[in-house]
């Protein structure tokens, strides 16, 4: 696009106007390192960093122009709002993409799995055509933007995660790329302290349903048979509503789930009178139902029970820090599942650690090492009792709490008949929790790392990679 192109669709201005013919050929970035040649660079003034300063070098770096909201040097075009601005662009080039007739908007949403569902649907659709989605967790207002931005005229799927901290949050990412599929996966107890509760959340997430086309023209809902809060969606779509699920009603569902001895879920595949075994090579029980959630969506989208199958078993984690396992020289298995953490991915996390282990004749010596779970408002004591307990249920030999914040987990797992200081102890922070494991991991054990974000834990794990040595997690292996 042409930067009077552009200003058109933004409400904005070129400046020098002798600009207004220089072109745009490839994609927007917020950061001057990751620009491609002939991109739109996106200078956002944030509370640290403001984006006007990295102009200069994102023009040395190749930047066609820049979208501002003050005058800087070269090609640009200056708005009110960059953010607001940003999204205007993105509808601009999905609605000329998809009535071009080659492209497929995708959105996903739920209270977790998201991101690794995300990577898994962009892997299976990829079989069959071009896909853009987005890297790591680029989930909001600037980041599926930048991830629809990134899709062109050769573009099959576009693949969206849909995030939100509250009610209109993902109505106004379905108005910056408006999907036709909708992929909703569970609505849990994350964020519960900032939306009020599980209803509440459940009518956030159902914005992405309420903004899908009607079945007349294209559009499908893929909703969680199994979760009766997005089974109830079907009610406020005017999509053709798709259930996936080990219900027995489901459209897509998994029968004879089981998993390996190292945590990986094998099932059989049954839709469209068909049934085939998929063996994934993700972790977890959990990826059960987002693999079902992918299947249903590339189902709709035209490929074959088969082909989803072979595609599903071939899909490996792409995001870091979400299962991430990695086997030490020693025999230590490491599971990195520090990027976040909710009760529900708590529990998931867990149940993955107990397969882990094998049965009892060959069992492994597990280690959970749990940090808080944030932004659960006035569930969060329950919340961490009711994960402590069910460390201490599920048989994990080393409960380590990190922090007070989660300290809960560790009361109840004494309540529940854990050895204080032995089977169950609370640790200050990331580094103790480091020396301990440095001290006793033994080889073939098996370490759970886990915690909300802004807990930090990533650095346990980075630094059971190197040895006991504590590392910088954003440069670490992990």
């Amino acid at each position: 696009m042409t930067l009077a192109a552009i200003a058109h669709v933004v409400a904005g201005r070129v400046e020098p106007p002798d600009a207004a013919d220089v072109a745009v050929s490839a994609p927007a970035a917020l950061d001057s390192r990751q620009l491609s040649h002939g991109g739109l660079f996106v200078a956002l003034a944030g509370e640290h960093v403001d984006g006007h300063d990295f102009v200069a070098g994102a023009l040395a770096r190749g930047a066609a122009a820049s979208l501002v909201s003050r005058p800087v040097p070269g090609p640009q075009v200056i708005v009110d709002d960059v953010a607001i601005a940003l999204g205007r662009l993105s509808r601009a080039v999905v609605d000329q993409l998809v009535l071009a007739g080659g492209l497929s908007v995708i959105g996903l949403t739920g209270s977790s799995g998201k991101t690794g569902t995300k990577d898994l649907l962009a892997q299976v659709l990829a079989v069959t055509g071009p896909t853009v989605a987005p890297t790591e967790s680029l989930n909001n207002e600037l980041g599926v933007p930048l991830t629809a931005l990134a899709a062109d005229e050769s573009t099959r799927y576009l693949v969206l995660e849909l995030g939100a901290r509250g009610v209109g949050h993902i109505a106004y990412l379905t108005e910056t790329a408006p999907p036709r599929v909708g992929l909703v996966l569970n609505v849990g107890a994350a964020h519960v302290g900032e939306f009020g509760g599980q209803e509440a959340t459940a009518r956030a997430k159902s914005e992405l349903v309420r903004a899908l086309p009607s079945a007349a023209s294209g559009g499908v809902a893929v909703l969680n048979a199994d979760d009766p809060l997005v089974a109830a969606m079907s009610e406020v779509t005017d999509a053709r509503v798709v259930t996936f699920g080990r219900a027995t009603g489901a459209d897509v569902r998994a029968e004879g789930v089981a998993l390996d001895d190292e945590g990986r879920p094998r099932f059989d595949l049954v839709a469209q009178g068909a049934r085939v075994p998929v063996a994934l090579s993700v972790y977890g029980e959990h990826q059960v139902s987002n693999a079902l959630g992918v299947a249903a969506v590339a189902l709709e989208l035209g490929m074959d029970p088969a082909t989803v199958a072979e595609a599903l078993g071939a899909a490996r984690a792409r995001s870091r820090w979400r299962m991430a396992v990695t086997h030490r020289a020693d025999g230590v298995t490491v599971v990195n599942d520090a990027y976040n953490a909710n009760p529900d991915s708590m529990r998931a996390g867990l149940t993955a650690l107990a397969a882990m282990a094998g049965a009892d004749a060959g069992r492994r010596r597990t280690w959970a090492v749990l940090g808080e779970m944030l932004e659960l408002g006035a569930a969060s004591g329950p919340e961490h009792e009711q994960v402590g307990r069910l460390a201490r249920r599920s048989g994990v030999d080393r409960l380590v709490v990190v922090g007070d914040g989660a300290r809960g987990m560790h009361t109840a797992a004494v309540a529940e008949g854990a050895v204080e200081g032995e089977e169950s102890v609370v640790v200050a922070d990331a580094r103790a929790a480091l020396d301990l494991l440095a001290a006793e991991v033994l080889p073939t054990d098996v370490v759970l790392v886990k915690a909300s974000r802004g807990v930090g834990l990533e650095a346990v794990a980075a630094g059971l990679l190197a040895g006991g040595v504590p590392v910088d997690a954003g440069e670490g292996t992990a």
